[in-house]
Formats: C-alpha cells, sequence, structure tokens
C-alpha cells in the first residue's frame, strides 16, 4: 500500500517509531514532514500537505499523528474527499474503514503508546469497505455533503 504519513512536534516522535514498523509490514511510506519534535509545526498547515499529496498522489490510506489526533481530524475533514477518523481504539480502527470508508487515520503520540498504535495501524490498514447498499448509500450521502448539497 502507499501510505502517506505526517505530523506536527506533538506526533512526531510516535510517527518516528511507526515509518520503520510501515515499511515493515511492506508499505511504500512517504513522509511529508516535520522533522524535529522541537520545531513548532502548526497541524492544520501539516494535515493539508498530507492530505493533498494523498489526494494527489492516489495513495491507498494516509496517517496524521499530532498530539492528540483531535486537531488533525478536524483540519483533515475540511477536505472534500477525505474521510478522518480518530482511531485511539482497535475496534473503531478497522470499523471506520469498514463501514465508513475513512481513508485517514488520526492517532495522538500524547494518548496512544507504541504497542497499541503498532495494533491500531494493523487493523486500520487491513481493513476494507463494505459495498453493501446501505454502505453505498451512506458514502453517497458523504459525497453530497462534500460538495455542499443538503441531504434533507
Amino acid at each position: 500500500m502507499k501510505i502517506i504519513v505526517g505530523s506536527d512536534h506533538a506526533g512526531y516522535d510516535l510517527k518516528k517509531e511507526m515509518i520503520p514498523f510501515l515499511k515493515e509490514l511492506g508499505n511504500n511510506v512517504i513522509d511529508i514532514g516535520n522533522s524535529s519534535s522541537t520545531e513548532l509545526v502548526y497541524f492544520p498547515e501539516i494535515v493539508k500537505k498530507v492530505c493533498l499529496t494523498f489526494l494527489k498522489e492516489n495513495a491507498d490510506r494516509a496517517i496524521l499523528f499530532c498530539g492528540t489526533g483531535v486537531g488533525a481530524v478536524i483540519a483533515a475533514n475540511k477536505i472534500p474527499g477525505i474521510r478522518a477518523a480518530v482511531l485511539h481504539d482497535w475496534q473503531s480502527a478497522h470499523q471506520a474503514v469498514e463501514h465508513d470508508h475513512v481513508n485517514v487515520m488520526c492517532l495522538g503520540g500524547k494518548i496512544v503508546g507504541t504497542w497499541l498504535a503498532e495494533d491500531l495501524i494493523k487493523a486500520f490498514l487491513n481493513a476494507r469497505g463494505f459495498t453493501d447498499d446501505r454502505t453505498k448509500h451512506v458514502l453517497k450521502l458523504l459525497s453530497e455533503m462534500d460538495a455542499g448539497k443538503s441531504i434533507d
């Protein structure tokens, strides 16, 4: 899989630990930045770079690392075509992909440790989106919302 990753300063250490793990799983990893835990990086800037690269490169998934994951998910979901979620538990990590076709995982480096992050990433990457009628309808509604259309 082609995976785009990026972090702000608060998520840098976890990202640094996860890149070799992602590569060991056989993924092509493209690191958009940040390159330090001490250099201040505003999360909306790195989120925009990661998400736009994800869309441009037609990547399989993206992973954003910040302090809690909350700022990253807010910023990512402002970009049409991105479906991001904070995924700090195993059930959500696979179900978000299966039911909602989430394509961007947001992890909090101050919340999740290495061992759990590895399990969550595996669940996220191994999950496949359902293609049943219910899921197709949900995706249609989400696409309409991306386009600014009312779903009334």
